[in-house]
């Protein structure tokens, strides 16, 4: 522990927040979608990570309305009159920045996914 003794970075795993991460995620299934409502959006990310993950609705929605703002989405109503499902896709602005942050955080995933494996393999010596 004393090798760590001075160092200012706290922040585990890595430089990335959950808002960011999750943004990230959201950009990339649309991009490989083509649309989506929130709610197939919040399902797919509890498919893909096997229910061990899943961002709240109360982050999800506002994200998405803020990406829209970006312009990084547009939405649409299936049924305008009805307001009843908000379909979400990637716009061309949306696929650039989604390029942007993956190079920008691509070392925070590779840091974090290093800092999680040698804990396991430390804590565990090998035996999981």
């Amino acid at each position: 522990m004393s090798n760590y003794k001075g160092k200012l970075n706290r922040q585990f795993p890595a430089k990335i927040s959950t808002t960011a991460f999750t943004s990230i995620y959201i950009l990339h299934l649309l991009k490989n979608n083509k649309k989506m409502y929130g709610q197939r959006i919040l399902d797919t990310i509890n498919e893909q990570m096997d229910a061990r993950w899943q961002p709240s609705r109360g982050m999800v929605y506002p994200l998405l309305r803020e990406m829209e703002e970006e312009g990084y989405v547009e939405s649409w109503w299936s049924e305008p009159d009805k307001r009843s499902i908000r379909y979400y896709r990637l716009t061309e602005k949306g696929s650039e920045h989604l390029e942007k942050m993956k190079i920008k955080y691509k070392s925070s995933f590779r840091e974090a996914r290093q800092i999680i494996n040698t804990a396991i393999e430390e804590i565990y010596q090998n035996n999981i």
